[in-house]
């Protein structure tokens, strides 16, 4: 028997309504549920997964900067780094040198109050820091990476 005997619609032929229920449904567009991609977002959210998966997403090229910030740190806190830097030794000097990068740090800030005078060696400086350390006779050192 041809395959297409065996057909559901075989079976209900003469049936008036062909298992759709009442008489006309499944006949007019009503049945599409709107026109195009209509619906999309709602009842015919399935096909949408299925067939259309990037429909709903941002695509193409957005730009975007991505600024760093440069780790920093206070003339204030630098008593707790001249701590460290006694303790290998080398606070027997006249002026410590110290070397912001060894510690993590990039930029000195000039926020609080120094007394010794010290040898910093940073990748910046603030105005206000490297004014700081001059007055109390040290230095501001500018390392290139």
């Amino acid at each position: 028997m041809p395959s297409r005997f065996r057909r559901k619609v075989r079976k209900l032929r003469g049936s008036r309504t062909y298992g759709w229920g009442r008489v006309a449904q499944h006949r007019g567009s009503g049945q599409r549920g709107g026109f195009g991609k209509a619906g999309g977002h709602k009842h015919k959210w399935s096909k949408t997964v299925v067939e259309d998966t990037d429909y709903f997403d941002k695509k193409g090229f957005r730009p975007h900067r991505v600024i760093s910030q440069p780790k920093t740190i206070n003339l204030g806190e630098m008593s707790r780094i001249l701590k460290d830097v006694g303790k290998k030794g080398e606070g027997a000097e006249k002026n410590v040198k110290i070397n912001v990068t060894d510690f993590g740090y990039e930029k000195v800030l000039g926020r609080g109050k120094i007394d010794k005078p010290i040898i910093v060696e940073a990748t910046s400086f603030s105005k206000t820091a490297k004014e700081k350390i001059e007055a109390a006779k040290g230095k501001a050192i500018v390392i290139q990476d």
